[in-house]
């Protein structure tokens, strides 16, 4: 795989750092995860992960990380701004040990900025960048998009890029740096198209208008969702004329009557609405595959990784659970995600530090002084 033999740490926290390393792993990483002694007995990210439960609160317990990191290539961590110095963790100590070291900062507000020392989650960090104000209906509240586009995209996504820029250069200088990852930079980068194209008129549908009056935020009838007869749903993307062409004659309407023209938008989605409602989503799929119409069912979670076309997208873990599989696809290197059952906190915390050059007499006077745990369910 195509980080195998990079040595990650990834100090536990929520959301965006475990995607982060999860991603790692998947591509072959050893991510080591550090969490907290009586923290989450299980983080559902932690695939192919190992973990290690150290108390922080203790000069020990930091010695011990110091100790992994002196080894590692990649440190991730999550905690606000100046957490990590307090506990003698910061860079300029780490990166003075370890120069190779890459030390990726992964927050909600940054390292700079009059926000950065405040609580957030991922509504706050789209709000503060413009997003949030893009998303919803027309008439409605601002609608956050579940957390998927600040903790997942903005923040653990983009952190991984991060990442792997700072190992290419690596090859390079043979220097590690450090890294500021945060949600509203990266969530603010990811929407760059939106930016670049306010200027644009498009004849005023792009996003000439209020919220969810445009092209692409609902407005529009031939970029929409439709309800069908057995309650479900099909999506409509058919902005290219020739495929709103085939949308119409799919649908048997006449483009004399119906045109892409914002006048005719609002006939146009009545007339869908009627039409979707006529048959189930099963039967407009069969009529719509293969089709260059744009229209596509709207797939729950249970059923989305049984479609025929998403054989390969989805794989099933240890539980027999659908997961979705790494992506990019590498010829030569592909990721394999782990199938393995998520590890318990504490789970590998001998067996790692072990690893890292630590005496069995080390370990012991650790366990016993409640600096590190190991899970009671695993061997020691």
């Amino acid at each position: 795989m195509a980080l195998k033999g990079i040595r990650v740490v990834e100090l536990g926290g929520l959301a965006p750092v475990p995607f982060c390393g999860m991603i790692l792993a998947d591509h072959g990483a050893s991510v080591i995860r550090v969490d907290k002694i009586g923290g989450l007995e299980v983080d559902t990210l932690s695939r192919g992960k190992r973990s290690i439960a150290v108390n922080l609160r203790k000069p020990p317990g930091v010695n011990v990380v110091k100790r992994v990191c002196s080894t590692a290539d990649v440190l991730i961590e999550p905690f606000r701004p100046g957490i990590m110095e307090k506990l003698g963790l910061g860079p300029s100590i780490l990166c003075k040990e370890n120069p190779r070291l890459i030390y990726a900062r992964l927050t909600g507000f940054g390292q700079n900025g009059s926000y950065r020392n405040m609580a957030g989650h991922d509504i706050n960090y789209i709000a503060t960048c413009g997003i949030l104000s893009r998303l919803g209906r027309k008439g409605s509240n601002p609608t956050p998009p579940i957390n998927l586009l600040g903790d997942f995209a903005g923040g653990g996504l983009m952190c991984a890029l991060g990442i792997m820029l700072a190992l290419f250069e690596r090859t390079r200088s043979g220097k590690g740096q450090v890294i500021d990852a945060n949600m509203v930079q990266g969530s603010s980068y990811i929407s760059s198209f939106l930016w670049s194209s306010l200027s644009l008129d498009y004849g005023g549908m792009l996003w000439g208008k209020e919220r969810g009056d445009n092209l692409l935020d609902t407005g529009c009838p031939f970029y929409d969702t439709y309800k069908t007869r057995d309650d479900k749903y099909m999506a409509v993307g058919a902005l290219e004329p020739q495929f709103f062409a085939n949308l119409l004659r799919r649908l048997g309407l006449s483009d004399d009557d119906y045109s892409q023209s914002v006048t005719d938008w609002a006939a146009l989605r009545d007339r869908l609405t009627q039409l979707f409602l006529t048959k189930t989503q099963e039967e407009w799929s069969a009529e719509f595959d293969g089709s260059d119409a744009c229209v596509t069912p709207v797939l729950d979670l249970l059923a989305a990784p049984l479609h025929p076309h998403n054989e390969h997208s989805f794989f099933k873990d240890a539980d027999g659970a659908h997961q979705p599989s790494p992506a990019p696809g590498l010829s030569r290197t592909p990721a394999m995600a782990s199938a393995d059952r998520l590890p318990q906190c504490g789970e590998h915390t001998t067996a790692v530090l072990s690893e890292f050059g630590f005496s069995s007499i080390e370990i012991k006077d650790l366990l016993d002084g409640g600096i590190i745990k190991q899970s009671a369910s695993s061997k020691l």
